[in-house]
C-alpha cells in the first residue's frame, strides 16, 4: 500500500461509530489526475483510498479522520456521512470519460481491503453502499458495471434474489425504498425524486436495466432485498 496524504479531511463529528462503508469511481481521465485532485487543497475532496485499475492501493486519508467523499448525502436517517463512513476510490473514467468495466485485479484488492475495514468497524451488510445510492440525484457511481454480486459472494453488502408478484405500486416501492435507506418523500406520484432513487437501486441490484421505471423485476428484487433484511411488508 502507498501513502499519499491528502490535505483534505477534518475531525469526525458527533462521536459517531464508523458504520458505513462507501465506494465511488474517480470519475476523472487518469488514476494520475484523480490522486492530484484528492490531494489538492482547493478541490475540497478526498477518500481514504484509492485503488487503481492494476489493485494498487493508495492511502490518502487515516481511516480515524473525515475524509471528505461523500457531498451532500442521506442514508437511513443520516445526513453527515463523512463522519460515519469510510470512502473508497475505484479508478474508472467514469461515464463522463468513457466508463468501462472494472478489472479483476481492481475487485480482487477491494474484496481484500473492504473485508479488512469490515473487521475493524461495525458495518452492516446493508450499510456498504454506492455513492448513487446516498446521492441518488446527482452520482451514478459506481455504476451499473460494478459487481455488487462479487463482493455479496464474499460477505461485502447484499444481493437480492427475486420475488414474483411484488408490488408495483408507486407509493408501495416508495415507503420499501424509504425502508432500505433512501431518501425519498412518499407522494404517490412517479416524480422525478423517485424515478432517480429507483434509478439508483436499479445501478446497485438491477444493473441489467436503469430507466428509473418499476419493472417487475425491479420489484421483486426490492422485495428480494427487504426481506434478506428482515422487512417482508411494506413499511406503513
Amino acid at each position: 500500500m502507498l501513502d499519499r496524504p491528502s490535505p483534505n479531511f477534518g475531525e469526525r463529528r458527533g462521536n459517531c461509530p464508523i458504520d458505513m462503508l462507501v465506494l465511488h469511481y474517480t470519475g476523472m481521465a487518469t488514476a494520475a489526475a484523480a490522486l492530484e485532485k484528492m490531494c489538492d487543497p482547493a478541490s475540497e475532496v478526498s477518500a481514504h483510498y484509492m485503488i487503481d485499475e492494476n489493485g494498487a492501493v493508495t492511502r490518502l486519508v487515516n481511516e480515524k479522520k473525515r475524509a471528505w467523499h461523500a457531498g451532500v448525502a442521506y442514508w437511513r436517517g443520516e445526513t453527515d456521512i463523512n463522519s460515519r463512513s469510510i470512502g473508497i476510490e475505484l479508478v474508472n473514467p467514469g461515464h463522463e470519460f468513457g466508463y468501462r468495466n472494472f478489472p479483476d485485479p481492481q475487485i480482487e484488492m477491494l474484496t481484500i481491503l473492504a473485508l479488512d475495514i469490515l473487521r475493524r468497524h461495525p458495518i452492516e451488510p446493508r450499510n456498504v453502499v454506492g455513492h448513487s445510492d446516498i446521492a441518488p440525484e446527482r452520482k451514478k457511481d459506481p455504476g451499473e458495471f460494478f459487481n455488487w454480486p462479487a463482493l455479496a459472494r464474499d460477505g461485502i453488502g447484499l444481493w437480492p434474489g427475486r420475488h414474483v408478484g411484488e408490488p408495483r405500486d408507486i407509493e408501495t416501492v416508495q415507503r420499501r425504498l424509504a425502508k432500505i435507506g433512501y431518501k425519498i418523500e412518499i407522494t404517490g406520484e412517479p416524480d422525478t425524486q423517485t424515478r432517480h432513487v429507483v434509478a439508483a437501486f436499479q445501478r446497485h441490484y438491477r444493473p441489467e436495466r436503469v430507466d428509473g421505471l418499476i419493472d417487475s423485476e425491479t420489484a421483486g428484487r426490492l422485495g428480494s432485498l427487504l426481506r434478506l433484511l428482515g422487512g417482508d411488508q411494506a413499511p406503513s
